[in-house]
């Protein structure tokens, strides 16, 4: 049988890699050619694993992106598959040098683009100022109280009456599971507030009550005055204290129940008065995350999105690259386009960090790739590190903040999160985000209310069987397709999405459960 190119089932990505990503299944037997020559696959290889393109020596590093994934733990001949059962992870050193690769700034774009949304007036910052949504919070302090938020959401809905508001896009209970066994002051307890905070001051939220127990850690009057919080009002710069209910001080859930319904009812005319108008995509917080991940995640998807950053930037905008630990063994790659060594230094500790966090509960940082990740074909945390950093292009790495921390800058920010996805994106949209990019491999479905979240399907199969959750097929990229044209088509759907149409998650109404704060510390 004559050798066919191994371009008709992999994808080579640079010419120092020892091996290919299969585009699709590779069958065993079959004979590949490469590079000059041409070698038979022993056995079946799955879309989005890794085979061989050179036989590779044990202790040998294996490439991927032109940049070491792993090291293997036994020989591997060519053709052959390179996962978890012949590859592990050691430490190597790591060259930082500080802003050595600093892009130059982007060109002006040809033409500057703009999106329909809500200017909430010149009261607000610019990161809590433009709105892709129009939404009202209940906003919970503490765990206790979070029913009660939801039933206030489920009575106002069981009444129809947002039909009369047709410029409301929806009331949102924001719940979770803390609030109480903080130390009082301490890091938990100020970054829950600072995320409270982020959430009730989102450009996407006109409005929000506060729903308390009473006795809990988190008591709403500190929250406001530690937060600055207060209710601007639409096209003011007046602030007022925002109504807080507590189901001690009310009476019971019963009456908290009924004074928040009147609360709502009493802002929606308000609300409902907003109207979308023409503002710039200099104003796109775009907040990115990817999950579910694949072997492909870094071929197709995460490269697309990182195209549609690099547009959002170019037109003056913002895009935010979060989980920390997934960018664990790809950061200095970032730190070479740092803007200054500071900035570099910045994520540098924040990865010393994570290597001290995950120690003293005796985990490791490599435990991040999933059973599905796995099985879709990540091997390693240093490999799924390079694929997800592909989301934030190629710009200047201007700033890294702390976890839920208002993003003020423009350009390319990290923000550190961890890298389960609910906790991440919580952190991310709090920090302003409003308008998200969700890029799946395996299919996850999320939704991260009150940010629209779009949703990039890494292969056609899983679009294919999915498609009613993904909004944006980038598996075409390998069937031909250009990874440029698919983030132009992301860059798009970004601008559409910000000026009213709706995600697949939100079509179904995914996003109140997925409010997950990070919690670092003890449970007290």
């Amino acid at each position: 049988m004559a050798a066919v190119p191994l371009t008709n089932y992999a994808v080579h990505l640079r010419p120092q890699d020892n091996i290919a990503v299969a585009a699709k299944l590779i069958p065993g037997d079959v004979q590949l050619s490469f590079d000059g020559g041409s070698f038979t696959v022993p056995a079946t290889i799955k879309m989005g694993h890794k085979i061989a393109v050179h036989a590779i020596k044990e202790g040998d590093p294996i490439y991927k992106f032109g940049q070491i994934i792993g090291f293997a733990s036994q020989p591997v001949p060519i053709g052959g598959h390179v996962h978890v059962h012949n590859v592990k992870v050691t430490k190597f050193e790591r060259d930082y040098a500080y802003g050595a690769d600093l892009p130059a700034p982007m060109p002006a774009p040809d033409e500057y683009r703009t999106w329909m949304g809500y200017d909430r007036g010149p009261g607000r910052p610019a990161h809590q100022r433009y709105g892709t949504r129009n939404m009202i919070a209940i906003i919970s302090t503490v765990n206790c109280s979070a029913s009660t938020s939801k039933y206030i959401a489920e009575r106002i809905r069981a009444m129809d009456i947002l039909k009369d508001f047709p410029n409301v896009d929806g009331v949102v209970p924001i719940v979770h599971k803390q609030g109480c066994g903080h130390q009082y002051e301490g890091p938990d307890h100020k970054q829950l507030e600072r995320t409270l905070a982020g959430f009730a001051n989102h450009p996407n939220v006109a409005g929000y009550i506060l729903i308390g127990l009473g006795c809990e850690i988190v008591q709403a009057q500190h929250l406001i005055d530690s937060e600055e919080l207060g209710t601007i009002q639409l096209g003011g710069t007046k602030k007022k204290q925002p109504t807080v209910l507590t189901i001690q001080d009310c009476g019971g859930i019963g009456k908290t129940t009924d004074a928040g319904v009147k609360a709502i009812i009493e802002m929606l005319p308000r609300i409902n008065d907003a109207r979308r108008v023409q503002l710039p995509a200099k104003h796109i917080l775009l907040g990115t995350n990817c999950g579910g991940s694949d072997g492909n995640s870094g071929v197709t998807a995460n490269p697309a999105l990182g195209v549609a950053s690099d547009l959002i930037i170019q037109q003056g905008g913002t895009s935010v690259l979060a989980e920390t630990p997934e960018i664990y063994g790809a950061e200095h790659i970032l730190t070479r386009r740092a803007v200054s060594q500071a900035v570099g230094e910045k994520l540098v500790e924040r990865i010393k960090w994570w290597e001290w966090y995950t120690g003293v509960f005796g985990a490791e940082i490599n435990n991040n790739p999933s059973p599905g990740n796995k099985e879709g074909g990540l091997t390693t945390i240093y490999e799924k590190s390079l694929g997800a950093i592909a989301k934030a292009g190629s710009t200047a790495m201007v700033d890294v903040v702390q976890y839920a921390e208002p993003v003020t800058a423009k350009g390319f920010v990290v923000m550190d999160t961890p890298g389960y996805d609910p906790v991440s994106m919580t952190g991310v949209v709090a920090g302003g985000a409003n308008v998200c990019v969700f890029t799946t491999g395996r299919g996850s479905v999320y939704g991260c209310k009150p940010a629209p979240c779009i949703k990039v399907a890494t292969n056609t199969p899983m679009f294919t069987k999915m498609e009613s959750d993904m909004d944006v097929n980038a598996g075409v990229i390998l069937e031909g397709v250009s990874v440029a044209t698919v983030g132009k088509q992301i860059f798009d759907m970004i601008l559409d999405t910000a000026s009213g149409r709706k995600t697949k998650s939100e079509i179904h109404g995914v996003g109140e459960e997925e409010f997950a704060p990070w919690q670092i510390g003890p449970t007290l």
